[in-house]
């Protein structure tokens, strides 16, 4: 229930693993596309994988959820994979795709049959759906099944993931009959031996993915701020990071410092945290992801005075070149992108802003169509008096400096993502600044 980014690769991943699957959605267009085998977003691998469970004659997509009545003697595994945005105006996160998919889901449930919450929601939730489910249809089970994809790596995660985690009911013998269906599901991965299947209550289940990303935010600010501290203190987080990152006990992934993070999980995602803590009267727990927030914030605004700053004080009458639009690479998803924010602030304040970006060009011209957009770098960058990379893809972080100083008016680089070699810009006669390194 759900084709959009987690379900439709949930979806082709499901059927190469050789189940039967209908994926369902309200979006006629989206399914038609996959109906197509074409995918309705970028995501390395999936269209292979969707053209090879198409094939198979497994895999099937319709917008009618009566393809799911049955009279199969087999239970039936029900994924929610919708989204849970955040509400208007508010922290909160927006359950109500979540509630509309289960509510969808009733008349066709059986008993034995299992409904699987794969969406991030309010802790709570697992527990108010199971009570509606078994109230409606006896017999019915819900467990929950947090996802851990990274984007851009999505497919690879879902066949080989880290962890498996289930939520289970709170009867022992429900429980047991939930934990086995979900192992057959899981079959594949689980054969390798080397995947651990954790289980918990509902509550825990649904914590692991909020406090997973709370986390990995917090570790990305926390670097963020030390660049904040590097750049009045003349120190370079780069080299500050590698070091940290040295010690087991802090690793250096996501010791990336720059622009910040975006996209349609981590920002949402600690603010419905935060939220839903309060509402249980823990908000005390979960103040500090409020700075977390605001240091993350901070970075676009900080790469938009680095601009002006390098431009002399004024971005009138300037060209500047913004390498990427998604909010990550390897994706086009544009959801609460930070290059994008960046070129649409220095775009407010009178520079002629051109975009590119490998992949994320169309959704980017259709949420931000006042800004210029050119499918090739070196187009966009003709003529420009600054460069911005806000995107590291592996294309721009190639870029050959000494042959783009000939297309540009002035050699001026700002590196968002600290994914360029300072020394190779500045041997081209670059000018290279960086979040959080020193000025040279």
């Amino acid at each position: 229930m759900g084709c959009g980014y987690l379900g439709a690769v949930h979806a082709a991943c499901m059927a190469d693993f050789g189940h039967e699957v209908i994926g369902v959605d309200v979006d006629e267009r989206k399914i038609a596309d996959l109906t197509r085998a074409k995918a309705p977003f970028f995501e390395p691998g999936l269209p292979e994988l969707l053209q090879r469970a198409m094939d198979s004659g497994r895999l099937s997509f319709t917008t009618d959820v009566a393809a799911l009545a049955h009279d199969g003697a087999a239970p039936t595994v029900h994924f929610i994979c919708v989204g849970t945005p955040q509400r208007a105006g508010e922290f909160a996160a927006d359950t109500t795709y979540v509630d509309a998919a289960v509510r969808a889901l009733l008349p066709y449930l059986r008993p034995g049959d299992l409904v699987v919450g794969k969406s991030t929601v309010p802790v709570g939730t697992a527990a108010r759906l199971a009570a509606m489910i078994s109230e409606a249809v006896p017999g019915a089970m819900l467990a929950w099944n947090p996802e851990f994809l990274r984007e851009g790596h999505a497919v690879q995660d879902t066949q080989r993931p880290d962890r498996i985690v289930y939520g289970l009911p709170a009867d022992p013998d429900e429980a047991a009959r939930t934990k086995a269906l979900l192992d057959e599901v899981y079959a594949n991965p689980i054969a390798t031996g080397t995947i651990p299947v954790l289980t918990s209550d509902y509550a825990t289940a649904e914590l692991v993915k909020t406090a997973a990303n709370a986390f990995l935010a917090t570790k990305i600010s926390f670097i963020n701020a030390m660049a904040e501290v590097c750049e009045a203190a003349g120190a370079d987080v780069s080299a500050l990071a590698a070091a940290i990152g040295h010690d087991e006990r802090i690793g250096p992934k996501f010791l990336g410092a720059g622009l910040g993070f975006g996209g349609g999980c981590l920002p949402k995602d600690i603010r419905a945290f935060m939220a839903r803590a309060g509402e249980l009267g823990a908000d005390q727990a979960l103040t500090f992801l409020r700075e977390v927030d605001a240091i993350n914030m901070r970075r676009r605004t900080r790469m938009v005075d680095l601009a002006r700053e390098v431009l002399h004080g004024t971005f009138l009458g300037r060209k500047v070149a913004v390498l990427g639009a998604a909010f990550k690479p390897e994706s086009d998803d544009i959801r609460d992108s930070p290059a994008l924010n960046v070129a649409a602030q220095i775009r407010l304040q009178g520079a002629e802003v051109v975009v590119t970006d490998p992949a994320a060009l169309e959704n980017a011209r259709r949420a931000w169509p006042d800004l210029h957009y050119e499918d090739k770098v070196e187009v966009a960058c003709d003529g420009a008096d600054v460069v911005l990379l806000l995107t590291e893809w592996k294309q721009y972080k190639a870029i050959d400096p000494a042959q783009l100083a000939g297309i540009v008016r002035a050699r001026n680089v700002l590196d968002g993502r600290n994914a360029l070699d300072p020394q190779a810009w500045r041997a081209a006669g670059w000018t290279y600044r960086a979040l959080g390194r020193p000025r040279v």
